[in-house]
């Protein structure tokens, strides 16, 4: 395997060269010990790492729910927030498809964050102590919210944001119910143990138009053709409350949502604090940092 060097660190994932390229997983996947306290079982551990991903029938509560929904739906309506750099607007339909750094915009996000509940399994998960590295409120209204495409979280924060190691975790908290139907999250199981290098050099601000719809770090079809038949897909659904924990480098998507069921989640990346963010591997300049934190101040 060619490696490259980013000032001192060496980069054990190229990617956005002339062509794809497949890299075995260099980092483990799980890094606390097995028998490390915390709130997920050995046997769940053991599920995570083979599989990628670790899925809660209920991470929170109704009433717990409603607080969060509520506070969602206060972010979207406000003026302020939609003129916010922060927030990402639909092409088509103009309204709010993501909001990002939640956490500093509310306290209310920024106590969930802080929940045993959650920031105790990134740190099991991850083996340290763990900062936010992002974090947003997707909304997925019904009748043509559009979908996030086939792409590695890991492969976008290598190349764009300078994470040198898969050593950071996302979760995902439905705040409505996630149907069949409504566009709901896919994985890849077992896709997290290989690295897809995408083809094709990162435009200057590229975030601008990835956010919106992605292009640069998107894998071939052949590659995910390839990938879904070895594979295969799982479609996550349930209640409000529910949670998926699914690895950095896990190989995933959403479709649209032409459903009348509208379906919204938060979303929280935690990273270690022993793999704090370096200059990009493969792009001009750093994404901003409502997007890729530089702030690694552990979460307490």
């Amino acid at each position: 395997m060619t490696t490259a060097m980013t000032g001192n660190v060496t980069d054990l994932y190229p990617s956005r060269g002339a062509t794809e390229v497949s890299t075995p997983r260099q980092d483990p996947v799980v890094w606390g010990a097995p028998d490390t306290p915390g709130p997920i079982t050995a046997g769940d551990l053991q599920s995570f790492e083979r599989d990628g991903f670790l899925a809660i029938d209920q991470l929170i509560g109704a009433d717990e729910v409603e607080v969060y929904h509520r506070e969602l739906e206060r972010l979207i309506a406000d003026p302020a927030i939609r003129a916010d750099e922060r927030s990402i607007i639909e092409p088509k339909s103009k309204e709010i498809r993501s909001v990002f750094e939640v956490h500093k915009l509310s306290e209310v996000f920024a106590a969930l964050v802080r929940d045993e509940r959650v920031v105790g399994r990134a740190r099991q998960i991850l083996g340290s102590d763990v900062y936010v590295h992002q974090s947003r409120i997707n909304v997925k209204p019904g009748f043509g919210a559009s979908g996030f495409y086939w792409h590695s979280d890991f492969e976008t924060w290598h190349a764009e944001d300078g994470l040198p190691n898969m050593r950071t975790v996302s979760v995902s908290i439905a705040l409505t119910e996630n149907h069949d139907t409504n566009g709901g999250l896919m994985i890849m199981p077992g896709s997290h143990r290989t690295f897809l290098g995408c083809a094709g050099a990162t435009p200057k601000d590229n975030y601008k138009k990835s956010l919106q719809m992605q292009d640069a770090g998107t894998p071939s079809d052949e590659a995910l053709t390839k990938m879904a038949s070895e594979y295969g897909i799982k479609l996550f659904t349930g209640k409000a409350g529910s949670a998926t924990w699914f690895d950095c480098n896990c190989m995933h998507g959403s479709g649209d949502n032409i459903t009348p069921f509208p379906r919204s989640n938060v979303f929280i990346v935690f990273n270690s604090v022993d793999n704090a963010a370096v200059e990009p591997f493969a792009a001009p300049i750093r994404r901003p940092d409502f997007i890729g934190a530089r702030d690694f101040t552990p979460v307490k």
